[in-house]
């Protein structure tokens, strides 16, 4: 697959992109409609390579991978793999349907320059989507986070869950 990114974690010299993949996990938003909706239909398609769906900036998803940029990961789709490869974007979503028994054709037609562009079209559609569900009045009945921290849910207000404050304890320095 092309647009892998280093391997968390790992070093330069693994080699990342020829190291075989044997599971992926994909990081999704889990208060997004758009990304809930998605995470159901991947668990009802046959797997060629097993998906791990994991809700984002979780405490599971810090535990298992410590240096991803959890933040970063509420913005844009990110899966990895089993040996630390780590896809964004449209690459995530090209070996995302890599995985998947009926769509594996697709996604090698994603992968070349031309279906990347086209790859990379449709998680703008999906960006644009999103952001408007979050738009100015556009609550949508959902959780909204900020990058800092900050999140407000129309049952609880707002609170704030830094670097280290998951579980109501944070670290001080």
């Amino acid at each position: 697959m092309t647009g892998v990114a280093p391997a968390v974690g790992g070093t330069q010299d693994r080699d990342a992109q020829r190291v075989p993949v044997h599971g992926l996990t994909v990081l999704y938003d889990a208060d997004c409609s758009l990304c809930t909706f998605l995470r159901d239909w991947l668990v009802r398609q046959s797997q060629l390579v097993p998906l791990e769906l994991v809700p984002a900036s979780s405490e599971e998803a810090r535990r298992r991978f410590p240096g991803l940029d959890h933040r970063a990961t509420l913005d844009e789709i990110t899966v990895v793999g089993d040996s630390g490869q780590v896809y964004q974007g449209a690459a995530a979503w090209i070996v995302t349907l890599w995985a998947l028994r009926e769509h594996r054709p697709l996604a090698h037609r994603l992968s070349t320059p031309a279906g990347a562009r086209i790859a990379k079209g449709a998680v703008l559609a999906a960006a644009k989507w999103r952001g408007a569900q979050w738009g100015p009045g556009r609550w949508g009945g959902g959780v909204y986070r900020q990058r800092d921290g900050w999140t407000y849910d129309p049952s609880n207000g707002w609170s704030y869950t830094g670097p280290g404050c998951a579980g109501g304890s944070c670290t001080t320095g």
